[in-house]
């Protein structure tokens, strides 16, 4: 066990949870007869639901911050329909309509920051109030009609990497991808052993490293290479969210900023007290959160070819809902962007599989629920049990079957031999980002 650990580097929830993934992927292919890992199947997977991963991104930032979101669905939607009314009635170009509505994602969140951070009012209620207002709003520019774009704004929502090159059966520009992105780890890790070793830190076995380095590069390599064999390459919707997991992933755990909302959301007043300035902190992720829904809006639009008075219904739970499934704890202070990702891909495979086996909408519905409320409610009651978690208990064969909590300090149920205060770790966090 303690290998496993050390090879995914001592995150055995996050293992959990694709554990969790390549299941539920296995058990709806053998179920449908082998119609879930297709590459026709996994693009619609991606493209499907790229808009509910890219609001899973940043509203994992604003519950680790202590907070929750209701108005990202409705923000979504009225962004859609001010950009498609830019390009059909005003002209405008599709390039300045994507960064009008950046811009307009932008606004929305720094009004919904300014009375969470500087009036103090809790976020449930301003995001409530959000999601009347700018559903009303919705309605409002679009008179409750469906406006639609052109076919190059289509693309970001629906287009996917064009062949280039000699013919060989797969998409060139989908494996050229994948060989650069494994170049790249490969590349990014040995420079920074290197850097460890030369400032006297400890390092890691070299046979940790490159096992780990392996298992990563052949489970990217192996999925870019499904998604080449297809009749489609890699979307440009999957481009997208990848970039965003890669840029917040690194803030969330390399930078100042990210350490503090983890402050912040751990203890407010400690966090305080250590000099972290939580109304900066609060005003940013919720307008960080604003605008990423921005994006997802005209990423669903761009894919449905129109903007309509409906889009956006639900978008909030769905992303609520995979950022606690990623192991999000509803106290605040802990969760993962790579974890939130996972957590809504569990929801997009779960909602695929149902619906190629035609399960009803209402059916799909009931199942993702309990699936949330299982998977939280078990967490809690392990936690406070002293139990191994959803992860503990996945792994627990791998342990001798050994009880108790586990000691990972990125999972909410862990029980560690020491426990601090909780002011103590919080000062220790903002200590770290010093």
């Amino acid at each position: 066990m303690n290998k496993v650990k050390q090879i995914f580097g001592g995150d055995t929830r996050q293992l959990g949870m694709i554990i969790a993934l390549v299941a539920l992927l296995l058990f709806f292919q053998i179920w449908s007869g082998g119609l879930i890992i297709t590459p026709n199947n996994f693009n619609n997977i991606i493209q499907g639901n790229a808009y509910i991963l890219v609001l899973a991104v940043g509203m994992v930032l604003v519950i680790i911050a202590g907070h929750i979101d209701l108005s990202v669905g409705s923000v979504a939607a009225f962004v859609g329909i001010v950009v498609a009314t830019a390009i059909q009635n005003w002209g405008l170009p599709w390039y300045l309509a994507l960064v009008l509505g950046l811009v307009v994602g932008a606004v929305a969140g720094a009004w919904q920051g300014f009375w969470v951070s500087i009036v103090g009012i809790p976020a449930f209620i301003v995001t409530l109030a959000g999601m009347l207002f700018f559903r009303g709003a919705n309605q409002f520019v679009g008179k409750s009609n469906s406006v639609t774009v052109p076919s190059d704004f289509i693309q970001i929502g629906a287009g996917t990497l064009p062949e280039v090159g000699p013919s060989t059966g797969y998409n060139n520009l989908t494996i050229l991808l994948g060989v650069v992105a494994c170049v790249g780890i490969i590349i990014g890790s040995i420079r920074g052993r290197a850097k460890l070793v030369r400032i006297g830190a400890t390092v890691e076995d070299a046979w940790i490293t490159w096992t780990r380095l392996t298992l990563i590069c052949a489970v990217i390599f192996g999925v870019m290479l499904l998604f080449a064999s297809g009749t489609k390459g890699f979307p440009y919707s999957g481009l997208i969210l990848v970039a965003l997991v890669l840029i917040y992933g690194f803030i969330s755990n390399r930078t100042i900023t990210g350490r503090h909302i983890y402050a912040v959301g751990g203890n407010k007043n400690a966090a305080e007290l250590s000099g972290v300035k939580s109304r900066r902190i609060n005003f940013l992720v919720m307008m960080n959160m604003s605008v990423l829904a921005a994006l997802a809006g005209m990423m669903f639009v761009a894919r449905s070819t129109a903007s309509g008075p409906f889009d956006g219904t639900g978008w909030e739970l769905d992303a609520i809902a995979a950022v606690f499934i990623g192991g999000a704890a509803v106290t605040g202070g802990v969760g993962t962007v790579v974890g939130s990702v996972v957590g809504g891909l569990v929801i997009a495979v779960l909602n695929n599989g149902l619906q190629i086996e035609s399960i009803g909408a209402d059916a799909t519905q009931m199942i993702k629920g309990l699936v949330l409320l299982a998977a939280v409610a078990f967490d809690v009651y392990n936690k406070r049990q002293g139990k191994p978690s959803i992860t503990g208990l996945l792994l627990r064969g791998a342990r001798g079957g050994r009880g108790g909590g586990t000691d990972d300090p990125q999972d909410p149920t862990s029980v560690p031999p020491s426990a601090k205060t909780e002011t103590a770790r919080t000062s220790e966090t903002i200590g770290q980002s010093g």
